[in-house]
């Protein structure tokens, strides 16, 4: 495992599980393309990635997050990857709800569950 800067990058067999610290709240936009870049480099060294973001830690979060995953989510399609979100808080559920992303990601409630599901792709 390792930890860069707010997240921590797990390889569960085929899946990466990115967690986000709950810093990750006030992440600005001058630090996002250091964020994309730590998030994104392993997600392009696989053949096809299949990404869970775990969110059980994180309460809310706001535009620049949502660039983030939408960036890593447009990296992961354009090879046949999956993306997928877990364990969204209530708040951070009802912002996906409003901005119609989650019609874009698979929500699930545990890290299991969207592993689970990522082993069917």
């Amino acid at each position: 495992m390792d930890t860069f800067d707010g997240f921590s990058l797990t390889w569960h067999g085929n899946c990466l599980v990115v967690v986000p610290a709950s810093t990750v709240e006030s992440i600005s936009w001058d630090v996002i393309d250091q964020a994309a870049d730590i998030v994104l480099a392993p997600i392009r060294s696989a053949e096809v990635p299949m990404v869970v973001f775990d969110l059980t830690g994180v309460r809310y979060f706001g535009s620049v997050f949502l660039a983030l995953l939408l960036r890593c989510h447009k990296n992961v399609k354009a090879v046949g990857g999956e993306l997928v979100l877990c364990g969204p808080s209530e708040m951070a559920r009802e912002l996906l709800e409003i901005t119609q992303l989650d019609t874009i990601w698979a929500i699930y409630d545990t890290r299991d569950e969207a592993l689970s599901a990522l082993q069917t792709f």
